[in-house]
């Protein structure tokens, strides 16, 4: 199955896609002060590399656009994403906009380090 084929929905805080086996991936967020902060990004070992959690992103996006949100990118994932697709910037906060691409590198290994730390404390 490809990406596609896998139904998003959402909650207030959760988007998701129910998997074949029963699991889900989902993006964990939340909308305050007109800012969708996406706070956390998961899809199952025996999923990923399929495209799904950049459909998750998609919808994200186009919650935010619906909702007149603006973007704040917190995990890592969330991070990759904009990194790789410098054409849907437009719904970021005005201080990621202009980020370089070294300064886009930095911010995604700052919180891959960041998660990684959070990962041993759990």
């Amino acid at each position: 199955m490809c990406a596609d084929e896998y139904q998003v929905s959402h909650t207030s805080t959760v988007i998701y896609a129910r998997l074949p086996d029963g699991s889900k991936a989902y993006i964990k967020y939340s909308v305050e002060g007109g800012v969708m902060k996406l706070i956390s990004t998961y899809t199952p070992p025996q999923f990923r590399g399929r495209g799904i959690a950049g459909r998750l992103m998609e919808y994200a996006l186009k919650l935010a656009r619906e909702n007149n949100w603006l973007v704040e990118p917190i995990c890592s994932y969330a991070v990759y994403y904009f990194m790789k697709n410098p054409g849907v910037r437009d719904v970021l906060l005005e201080k990621y906009r202009g980020l370089t691409e070294e300064e886009w590198k930095r911010f995604y290994e700052e919180a891959l380090a960041r998660e990684k730390n959070s990962e041993g404390k759990s």
